[in-house]
């Protein structure tokens, strides 16, 4: 039997634990991408609105997105030369500053207006006109009740 000992070489090992790396957050963020399409096309919604559970994961998941993505590119930047590691750097520090900003935007209060209803009662005379309230659908009357004996 032979004993084969390989030992990496420093650039090996980096190259390798670039790769890990940037596999395991390209996994992160596909996952993110899937999960928010997922919730957009087949989670049913309010009408006119988002719920608000929905809401504060897509603020919390945004900031998080743009992180690992900045990150992911000062990964697959970075290099051994100078102007590699400068524009890995360069890239990093606007990751860094984008994810601050969209941060702070976060946690601003969202403006809510309040308004006050009005509710408006209708006039004796108002009253005497309308028509009266019959049950139905689509403006037919609806079918006769049957009869419930009581038990």
């Amino acid at each position: 039997m032979q004993n084969n000992n390989f030992i990496y070489t420093e650039d090996q090992l980096m190259a390798r634990l670039k790769f890990f790396i940037g596999v395991c957050l390209a996994l992160t963020l596909t996952g993110i991408v899937f999960v928010v399409l997922y919730s957009i096309i087949f989670v049913t919604q309010p009408l006119n609105a988002m719920s608000p559970i929905d809401q504060k994961f897509f603020e919390l998941i945004v900031p998080i997105a743009t992180f690992l993505t900045g990150t992911l590119s000062g990964i697959m930047l970075a290099g051994q030369k100078k102007e590699d590691q400068e524009a890995m750097m360069a890239a990093q520090k606007q990751a860094t500053e984008n994810f601050k900003t969209t941060m702070e935007e976060v946690k601003k209060p969202a403006k809510v207006e309040k308004t006050e209803p009005t509710i408006s009662m209708p006039t004796q005379n108002q009253m005497q006109q309308a028509a009266p309230v019959a049950p139905g659908f689509g403006g037919k009357l609806a079918p006769p009740q049957a009869p419930h004996p009581e038990i």
